[in-house]
């Protein structure tokens, strides 16, 4: 099969080699978009990161397509329904980084409880007060996990190092998971007015979107702290600038936002090409969040560790070797 594979360092693209001779193989650093998919139309198989948008109008350039092979664990990135009708397969990468992003979460968590950012600027000009520093102290607080899949279950076991309670919800409750972490689960109302730190771990689903929202700020503690490394669309991002803005949430640690490429490239926000498919006040409010003082962004680093980058590349290859011998595994929809 022609393998082309997007959005690669080098040490990716010397992993990639293994496949071949079975598979003619192609690395290229650009991300995959409309123009960038016109070099590549005989690709059988594509391989992308969550950078790369693969919809209708990227994906009908390739077709010899047979399997997207996407180097994440989500992959609302890809439009999966032009797949099922075109009869393409879509393989991810699903439990490289449980601790990974787990820890991120508390590393935010921990930066905007203590006010980290401020105090380390201070210093590195030579002011040492602690004016305005004053923290927030987790043990005893009760820690709100949405989402108790690998890596909330793992965040919940973190949580206990801490002397955090925790409590739970989930659209599909597993009991025997709750009595073994030591958690309870609730209703999502009951869920928000008893969590000093929400943290979400959710893929993005039309069930999803904007979960948290100017209701569920309205329900939350005083002071809440939120924590976001799911996607960015779980959170409606103008709510979350109100509840900044009047004090109902004291700080919030985010690695996603919603329409990340584009806040990324700050200038596409005012060329022309920018408003087509795009939601403006997102956009918009994305950048009013990045200069509030109690919120800390980092760049969708959550799996960036040397050991999960590892795991992902390896298991990539592993998917499109699969697939290539007939024996697909870890497809989308199909566990």
């Amino acid at each position: 099969m022609k393998v082309v594979v997007f959005e690669t360092e080098e040490w990716e693209h010397q992993a990639c080699l293994r496949l071949e001779p079975e598979h003619e193989v192609e690395c290229t650093r650009q991300r995959l978009d409309p123009q960038t998919a016109t070099l590549f139309t005989s690709a059988e198989v594509v391989s992308t990161f969550v950078n790369s948008q693969l919809g209708a109008d990227v994906l009908t350039q390739f077709p010899r397509l047979k399997l997207i092979a996407t180097r994440s664990t989500g992959y609302d990135h890809v439009d999966l329904d032009w797949c099922k009708a075109h009869g393409v397969a879509v393989a991810n990468v699903p439990d490289y980084g449980d601790s990974t992003v787990a820890e991120h979460a508390f590393a935010l968590l921990l930066a905007v409880a203590r006010n980290l950012v401020e105090a380390v600027e201070r210093t590195r000009r030579g002011d040492f007060s602690q004016a305005g520093l004053r923290g927030f102290e987790l043990r005893g607080k009760t820690l709100g996990v949405i989402g108790t899949g690998r890596i909330g279950r793992r965040a919940i076991e973190i949580a206990g190092g801490f002397g955090m309670d925790v409590v739970a919800y989930d659209l599909y409750p597993d009991e025997d998971a709750a009595t073994q972490f030591g958690f309870r689960y609730a209703d999502l109302d009951e869920f928000l007015a008893d969590a000093d730190v929400i943290t979400l771990h959710v893929p993005a689903t039309p069930g999803t979107a904007s979960l948290i929202s100017d209701r569920e700020f309205d329900l939350m503690k005083p002071g809440a702290l939120l924590i976001n490394t799911a996607r960015g669309n779980v959170v409606d991002v103008p709510a979350l600038v109100r509840a900044l803005a009047d004090g109902k949430v004291r700080a919030a640690g985010l690695d996603v936002l919603p329409q990340e490429p584009l806040v990324r490239e700050e200038a596409q926000i005012f060329r022309g090409a920018s408003s087509d498919g795009y939601d403006l006040k997102a956009l918009v409010a994305n950048h009013v969040l990045l200069r509030f003082p109690n919120v800390i962004v980092t760049p969708h680093n959550a799996y960036n560790t040397q050991s999960a980058v590892r795991r992902i590349i390896e298991t990539t290859v592993e998917n499109i070797e699969a697939f290539g011998r007939g024996e697909p595994r870890n497809l989308v929809g199909e566990r």
